[in-house]
């Protein structure tokens, strides 16, 4: 039986003496083929379109969403997920860093900054309208089985959906296929949404062993602690994106696991301090 955790903001599977980290060997589902758990793409990898689908989810895509969040929306996104905790001349020595390490491996300069933005959104373009036709009204993009591209696509989807700004660009190219949005959103639906409801088995959230509990304590002297401050809207909209960039990495290895005949939601756990991943 596989074990789906998120602890301290990383996705895994466990299962016997069997473990896969999502941040190491190229991410949870490389590892189960790799290693000879599952590969749901074996009968898949021959298909003539496969090769290309593949380029252009994990070059085209990536490409896009790397650059939509780190360089075309100023990084203003990027730095309130990853650095916004940090003190200000640690975060933003870091978020300069890696805005220079991203335009580096996108080949930007100052010269050709424009032209590279507008080729960056033309192939994002084509790639959505290419897999907007593959798709149709299928339920996955091959042979409505899901395959690892299904689980990749998924995560891009929705971390441009939901983390990324109601003005970004990338955001409204995807917009314009329905079908696309149907497809992640039914799938977020049956993977999570369903699960968590009452008449299905629940999600557990435990707390992060960083912060341990603590009991009741009989010191009538001890002074009450601060109340918590009220989050602002702004800050529960961020808060709310940056749980997506977690939420798509869940979702993509939920996908991939689902055809295992040893998973089911109930083996699903959520380890999360604050408020847990929400979807709404």
């Amino acid at each position: 039986m596989a074990l789906l955790v998120i602890q301290d903001q990383i996705p895994y599977v466990e299962s016997g003496t069997y473990v896969a980290y999502n941040n190491e060997n190229s991410g949870v589902v490389e590892c189960l083929k790799k290693d000879g758990i599952v590969d749901l793409d074996s009968e898949f990898q021959s298909a003539p379109d496969w090769v290309s689908i593949q380029a252009m989810i994990n070059s085209w895509l990536a490409d896009a969403l790397t650059y939509e969040l780190w360089v075309g929306t100023d990084g203003r996104s990027a730095y309130k997920i990853y650095y916004s905790d940090l003190s200000w001349p640690i975060g933003k020595v870091l978020f300069l860093k890696q805005v220079y390490s991203v335009k580096q491996r996108l080949g930007i300069t100052k010269d050709n900054a424009e032209h590279r933005e507008d080729e960056i959104y033309r192939r994002a373009k084509i790639a959505y309208g290419a897999l907007s036709t593959k798709l149709g009204e299928q339920n996955f993009l091959f042979d409505d089985r899901p395959s690892s591209l299904d689980a990749t696509f998924l995560g891009h989807v929705l971390v441009t959906l939901h983390a990324l700004p109601d003005t970004s660009v990338l955001r409204s190219k995807l917009l314009e296929h329905d079908n696309i949005v149907r497809y992640a959103e039914k799938l977020k639906t049956e993977l999570i949404e369903s699960g968590s409801s009452s008449s299905g088995p629940q999600f557990r959230s435990v707390p992060s062993s960083s912060t341990p509990r603590k009991g009741p304590s009989n010191w009538s002297s001890k002074p009450k602690s601060k109340p918590k401050r009220e989050k602002t809207e702004e800050e529960k909209t961020f808060k709310r994106r940056a749980k997506y960039f977690l939420a798509a990495q869940l979702l993509a290895v939920l996908l991939f696991l689902s055809v295992m005949g040893g998973y089911d939601s109930g083996d699903l756990e959520l380890d999360d301090e604050d408020e847990g991943i929400s979807f709404n």
